[in-house]
């Protein structure tokens, strides 16, 4: 297989080739051979890197989820370094005192997220890889429109170098966000929580169908990759999307997890495995495991887990929870499982589970999940409500496939 990357310099060259170039990455932007793609443009022949964007977590990465990124010159690179994660917008003193309610506030808007114009009044193209993971609560498709929209005011080329989408581009789940009701950084359009396409794919369903004026968008697509395909049935190497998502695994039941950051349980930061482990110091993880495997929930199993986090939710303290294994990620569904998970936790626990209301409800993509799950409406039901409009998704993206 051959990411877009390794098909610029060989087939695409002319994109990015006599041009001053901004590049949007992180450490996911490596080749097949885990060459940056950094040093990659900069010892390419003809092309003239000036200015490196990063996403959230910045360029090097290191940032944790909220965590303000600033502005700076790279001593190694000779490069100016932008941050396209709240680089205009200072954050308050006390903002790592309380990180989760921060994160919550602060990832839903869209102040201090844009590319401004003094960021590319010298760039004549922008260039944009970095890896996604399937979940359309993950900001750098946001990063990756707001860039769109920010080229095509300034009248220059963008380009999407292509990667897998991870969990797969066939199956899709959850609900479909509300727009523009609830859009925001942490999902901007209208597409479900699972929404089976590549960042390329996204970027054309952007352009097409969603920005108020189109970029002169290309996509660089990969060669060899099916829809069917996981990131670990191919030989791409993978390289840790963002601190809190190691593993394929953990983008497997991310999708569902997610919703965890809407509610008063751990979903696992400060472990290390993040979205897999999940508990409050009020659950018993004995209990808990023995119930949610009674509910032979497809393609799930559970086991008990005891952690103490060591940073967000609960820091310092010990949880009882479970760790989510997916034994059969072909029929596993990350949403509804989340979902029986909370109303497992609800019951056995009266009380106890709260429901951080604006922000459940910006991840959910709607209120109405929520609103269902209050009233006791069964999950299976809650599922149903969304599966139509699914259909209607897939008909939307249909002519933006790039793989068949």
């Amino acid at each position: 297989m051959q990411l877009g990357v390794d098909r610029l310099f060989s087939q695409f060259p002319q994109l990015v080739r006599g041009k001053r170039l901004g590049l949007i990455t992180n450490p996911t932007g490596v080749d097949g051979r885990f060459r940056s793609v950094i040093e990659r443009f900069r010892s390419e022949p003809g092309v003239n890197l000036v200015a490196l964007y990063g996403p959230e977590h910045g360029v090097r990465g290191n940032a944790q989820a909220g965590e303000y990124v600033p502005f700076f010159h790279d001593p190694h690179l000779g490069l100016p370094v932008f941050s396209l994660y709240g680089q205009s917008q200072q954050p308050p003193p006390d903002m790592l005192t309380n990180i989760d309610a921060y994160m919550r506030d602060y990832d839903t808007q869209h102040t201090g997220k844009t590319v401004e114009r003094d960021m590319i009044h010298s760039v004549e193209a922008m260039v944009f890889d970095l890896q996604d993971v399937g979940t359309r609560v993950y900001t750098y498709v946001a990063t990756m429109a707001y860039a769109m929209r920010a080229a095509a005011e300034a009248g220059i080329p963008f380009v999407v170098l292509d990667r897998p989408n991870p969990i797969g581009g066939t199956t899709m789940e959850g609900p479909i966000l509300e727009y523009p009701a609830q859009s925001s950084f942490i999902g901007l359009y209208p597409v479900p929580l699972r929404h089976g396409l590549t960042a390329g794919e996204l970027a054309q369903l952007f352009n097409a169908k969603f920005l108020p004026r189109p970029a002169d968008l290309t996509v660089v697509p990969m060669a060899g990759w099916s829809r069917s395909q996981w990131f670990d049935e191919t030989d791409a190497p993978w390289v840790i999307p963002s601190p809190n998502m190691p593993t394929v695994a953990t983008a497997t039941v991310y999708p569902g997890q997610v919703v965890l950051e809407g509610t008063n349980l751990s979903e696992g930061r400060g472990t290390t495995k993040p979205f897999e482990f999940f508990g409050a110091p009020w659950l018993d993880g004995y209990v808990l495991a023995r119930e949610l495997n009674a509910l032979g929930l497809a393609g799930a199993a559970f086991r008990e887990t005891w952690f103490t986090p060591t940073f967000s939710k609960f820091a310092g303290e010990r949880c009882g929870g479970c760790q989510i294994h997916v034994v059969d990620r072909a029929v596993f569904r990350a949403v509804e499982t989340t979902l029986a998970i909370l109303r497992t936790i609800d019951r056995l626990v009266p009380g106890k589970l709260a429901l951080h209301a604006d922000y459940f409800d910006k991840v959910m993509g709607t209120a109405t999940v929520r609103d269902a799950f209050v009233r006791g409406v069964p999950v299976g039901e809650i599922a149903a409500a969304w599966e139509t409009r699914l259909g209607e998704f897939a008909r939307l993206r249909e002519p933006f496939l790039l793989y068949r």
